[in-house]
């Protein structure tokens, strides 16, 4: 139905988390659409990206140099380090402006069944950066789905007695009502409760 190249453009769009085979058609044609600049400027920045960044040695989050610029920063504690699942947890937690450590990326969670077993993330790093950094507290900021806990329960069983190992609380959002909220959240939520 489509030139073959406009058919490459579109099955390179659908590759794309979250973006079907119709979004990936309305994207090919607003990039015919567009201003040959604004269509190169794209693939420019693809190719930039793709050719710039890499993943920082020491703690495997995104950078454009050997060390991300958290990892590179002097003012931030080395004795505390966070324990996200993908680069784009770091993002979310520095947002808050609360975490002052720095970070560990694996690189997913633990998932027998996909095949993703601790020898395919990056804890044996994380065990060798806390006995370097002589870390005293490891916090454990793996999603809260069964293979962030499974992942999170596999890392704590880890540094039992190297170091003080935390979780991020969960439960309640906030604005959010009770009776929407379902059992293991509200749970969590009590089980987390603290003074006032």
């Amino acid at each position: 139905m489509y030139s073959p190249a406009v058919e490459n453009l579109i099955t390179q769009l659908a590759r794309l988390p979250g973006i079907g085979r119709r979004t990936a058609q309305r994207l090919a044609f607003y990039i015919l659409r567009s201003p040959p600049d604004q269509a190169l400027a794209l693939a420019d920045a693809i190719r930039e990206v793709k050719e710039k960044i890499g993943v920082c040695e020491e703690c495997f989050n995104l950078a454009e140099g050997p060390l991300c610029s958290i990892c590179a920063d002097a003012r931030r504690d080395r004795t505390v380090i966070c324990v996200v699942e993908d680069p784009s947890d770091v993002v979310a937690v520095e947002r808050t402006h609360e975490y002052h450590g720095v970070y560990h990326v694996l690189g997913g969670a633990l998932s027998p069944i996909d095949g993703v077993d601790p020898e395919h993330l990056r804890i044996a790093e994380l065990l060798r950066r806390v006995e370097a950094n002589a870390a005293v507290e490891v916090v454990l900021a793996t999603n809260p789905t069964m293979t962030g806990e499974a992942t999170a329960v596999y890392i704590a069983d880890r540094l039992r007695g190297r170091c003080r190992v935390t979780r991020l609380a969960s439960g309640l959002p906030v604005g959010g009502d009770l009776e929407y909220a379902d059992e293991v959240t509200l749970g969590r939520a009590f089980s987390g409760r603290r003074e006032m």
